[in-house]
């Protein structure tokens, strides 16, 4: 008989062995003659360059071309995330609403390590967004409204002490005197910099805000504010015309380089949702130029980089197609995803000792720190920080990191974000009745 496939003839007779193998060309979608061999089928061991003696699937060709044959194990990019409590900066169980959160880069300054971070410290837990008309100066509107720049000092990265206010709000009246958040630190020229988001007034509408800094001769202080924005809103329109988040310097090609999150002012449905840019300086304190290839990400929340051999490789988080990826440049400008990632961390903080190096060897992280949500919601509790570890270093090997097929306990599959709702089950209930039909073919 003939069978005719993609407008090829194939010629099978009775023979048994002869119809299975004309079934497995067919699915394979190959020509197979009377009187051919068969190719043999591709090998479990993966060749580590990409076969040319062979058709390969779409998924195939991704592989080599886009990831890599030496799968997760072998990729530099892929790692599992592992996550410790800390001791000074995490849970607090005080009768404020204490939140913790936004860690900056892990410095390692002697013996003795340093961070930054927004610390909230208020009476009242915040009354959310969509409440702004609740919020005044003793009332949080969002957990990091109310917040000042805090500290933290350990000699293991495990166990931290609080060393108080690093720089706080600016006095009633003047810039910065609503909340300063989401701080990273430059270390350029002898000086230390800290960057942040700086409200004024009240917290606005979409987190709407723009970047400032301050800057110190010890990471102890005292620190120098200075009062203006170092990363400007973009125009009306722009992708990034209403926020200005999460600043990340690093020293790259011979300039600052202050990666940041945008999102633009209009966030009805079409519109950017998040996004990552970077801006450009000669100093510390600017004038910073926004890449004309801004933004440089199409995905992610809170950033997170670090400096990898000639180039920079990013963390991208939550938000966005390419979300939960790790991502590389080579130029530190086009982005390209690495790796898929699971439970990442959340607003991280890495250490990261050539971050300012610009040596072009980048050497890749091991652990940093992060924020987590409690686990009682709408209780006192603000958000805390913990640690992370990693496996993204070019000098540490840790293949107990490099697993994947990672299995979660049920509390984590009935947490409140992922949870079916009683009026969502409701909702289903009567779309099913009215949309789902008798399966074909019974």
């Amino acid at each position: 008989m003939l069978i005719v496939y993609n407008e090829s003839i194939i010629l099978i007779d009775a023979a048994r062995h002869q119809i299975r193998a004309a079934i497995r060309a067919l699915r394979m979608g190959g020509i197979m003659k009377p009187d051919s061999k068969q190719r043999p089928a591709f090998p479990g061991r993966l060749p580590l360059e990409k076969p040319t003696d062979r058709p390969l699937s779409a998924a195939m060709q991704r592989l080599y071309d886009m990831w890599t044959p030496l799968q997760d194990p072998g990729n530099p990019f892929y790692t599992v995330f592992k996550y410790s409590p800390v001791t000074g900066i995490g849970l607090d169980e005080s009768e404020l609403s204490v939140s913790r959160r936004d860690p900056s880069k892990v410095l390692k300054i002697g013996d003795t390590y340093y961070v930054w971070y927004t610390r909230r410290a208020t009476k009242h837990m915040p009354v959310g967004r969509f409440n702004i008309d609740q919020g005044d100066d003793e009332t949080p509107i969002v957990d990091w409204d109310l917040a000042d720049i805090c500290y933290a000092t350990s000699n293991d990265g495990f166990n931290w002490v609080e060393q108080g206010v690093a720089v706080p709000r600016a006095p009633k009246g003047n810039y910065g005197d609503r909340s300063l958040s989401t701080p990273d630190i430059l270390v350029h020229g002898g000086r230390y910099y800290l960057y942040y988001q700086c409200f004024t007034t009240m917290w606005r509408q979409n987190d709407c805000v723009n970047v400032s800094m301050a800057w110190s001769d010890s990471p102890d202080g005292p620190w120098t504010r200075l009062e203006r924005p170092v990363v400007e809103q973009g125009a009306e329109g722009a992708w990034d015309s209403c926020a200005i988040h999460d600043p990340y310097p690093l020293v790259y090609q011979g300039k600052i380089w202050v990666y940041y999150k945008g999102s633009p002012q209009d966030k009805s449905p079409g519109n950017l949702l998040r996004a990552q840019g970077v801006a450009i300086a000669d100093s510390p304190e600017g004038p910073y130029i926004k890449s004309e290839l801004n933004p440089v990400t199409n995905s992610g929340h809170e950033t997170m980089l670090w400096p990898y051999e000639e180039g920079i490789a990013a963390l991208l988080i939550q938000d966005g197609p390419e979300k939960d990826t790790i991502q590389y440049a080579p130029d530190g400008l086009n982005f390209v995803p690495k790796a898929h990632v699971q439970l990442s961390p959340h607003a991280p903080g890495p250490f990261c000792p050539d971050a300012f190096a610009d040596n072009g060897d980048g050497r890749g992280i091991n652990w940093g720190l992060s924020h987590i949500i409690p686990q009682t919601p709408n209780t006192n509790n603000g958000l805390y920080i913990v640690r992370f570890d990693c496996a993204l270093s070019r000098d540490a090997a840790r293949p107990e990191f490099k697993g994947s097929n990672l299995h979660w306990h049920e509390a984590s599959w009935f947490q409140p974000a992922v949870r079916l709702s009683e009026e969502w089950r409701e909702r289903i209930l009567a779309e099913q009745a009215a949309l789902d039909r008798p399966t074909i073919g019974t």
